[in-house]
């Protein structure tokens, strides 16, 4: 009889330690396979929600050497990029069915129309739905998800439009979204307020202006809530200044994230946008003196708290992204669940900079990547 899940997946405290044990062997890389595959390539279909490790190729970026099975076990250690000694590896997202370096700079604004008043309206059609997603070699997220991907769609507003979002659950069990921001009782997606849960097959139309401006987010606020959110039911929510911001060369948005695939009472593997290692192996693009825009937020559940540092390099902070000047400037910050913030920084050196959750546990579970800086 196959084994459940929880019996196949070790605790995340004995998968680092034995990670750090065998990483510690001078022969060990020399016994690991080769990877395969690029990240054009396509590395067939997922298994179908065993643990059993896939063949290599689509699991990490060709010239990576390492492998193995994804953080679940020793021999899960591999090369990124050429830094041996990280635990994990990528799954390429073609395979995984998420891809975090699209969702960086993937901005919705929805369809646009003009009211009688003058102002903007904007609208955005929203499904839950239930989808599997390879989130590390041979590991797959029984997820549940806005438009089919985690985390869901970034929905970019200026201050004061008028939003409309239709929401339609095609899932198998009722849901909701709550948008952070300001709004009537009706609106806030709130089980027994308004429309509440919204059954499977039933849909409900969000409506409300965009307010306050900051980097906000929306997610699932159906009972129980936490596994409503772990799953994967969360994404962006960006309300432009009315008279906008400075302009920046580069804009993105990280959201922060975690997996608990063993129904336990902790995360297995943790990312941002949604996939675990993925940066390592694919660094966030950047050219040197621009000023690059970071939103960043935090959604992970079951840790009380989330933090980013990056290497070599200090940042302007925005909390909640709500005032005009910035609070500090820093190289580390911490966000509890929900909290957001706006990050400014420009690169005076070319070459690679890891960014990472300052947090040895997360970073080494797949909460780590690279900023490569190409020279002006």
């Amino acid at each position: 009889m196959p084994k459940k899940l929880s019996e196949t997946l070790p605790s995340r405290r004995s998968m680092l330690s034995g990670a750090a044990a065998f990483a510690a062997l001078p022969a060990f890389s020399a016994l690991q396979p080769q990877a395969s595959g690029g990240h054009d390539g396509h590395g067939g279909s997922g298994n179908g929600g065993g643990v059993t490790p896939p063949p290599n190729p689509g699991s990490v970026s060709g010239g990576h050497s390492g492998g193995g099975t994804g953080g679940t076990s020793p021999t899960a250690m591999t090369n990124h990029a050429g830094h041996a000694g990280f635990a994990g590896g990528s799954v390429l997202a073609e395979r995984a069915g998420i891809d975090p370096t699209a969702i960086l700079r993937d901005f919705d604004r929805g369809r646009t129309s003009t009211l009688p008043d003058g102002r903007t309206l904007r609208e955005w059609d929203i499904v839950a739905v239930d989808k599997d997603f390879e989130i590390a070699p041979g590991i797959i997220f029984k997820g549940w998800s806005y438009n089919g991907r985690i985390p869901g769609p970034t929905l970019w507003a200026r201050e004061g439009d008028a939003l409309r979002i239709h929401f339609t659950n095609a899932g198998a069990h009722p849901h909701t979204i709550h948008f952070h921001g300001v709004h009537r009782a009706t609106m806030d997606g709130t089980p027994g307020i308004g429309a509440g849960s919204i059954a499977p097959g039933q849909s409900f139309t969000y409506e409300f202006d965009a307010t306050p401006f900051g980097t906000h987010l929306y997610h699932c606020h159906q009972s129980p809530l936490a596994p409503h959110i772990a799953k994967g039911l969360y994404g962006g929510f960006i309300v432009e200044p009315k008279e906008g911001r400075p302009p920046a060369d580069d804009e993105m948005v990280m959201v922060m994230n975690g997996y608990n695939t063993d129904g336990g009472d902790d995360n297995e593997f943790y990312s941002v946008n949604g996939l675990p290692f993925h940066f390592m192996d694919f660094p966030v693009k950047v050219k040197q003196h621009e000023l690059v825009r970071i939103h960043l937020i935090n959604v992970l559940e079951y840790d009380p708290i989330n933090s980013f540092h990056i290497h070599g390099n200090f940042f302007h902070y925005y909390p909640t992204g709500t005032m005009l000047t910035p609070s500090e400037y820093t190289d580390t910050i911490s966000q509890v669940q929900g909290q957001r913030g706006i990050l400014e920084l420009r690169f005076p050196y070319p070459g690679k900079f890891m960014f990472h959750a300052h947090k040895t546990e997360f970073a080494e579970l797949g909460w780590m990547g690279f900023f490569e800086v190409s020279a002006s």
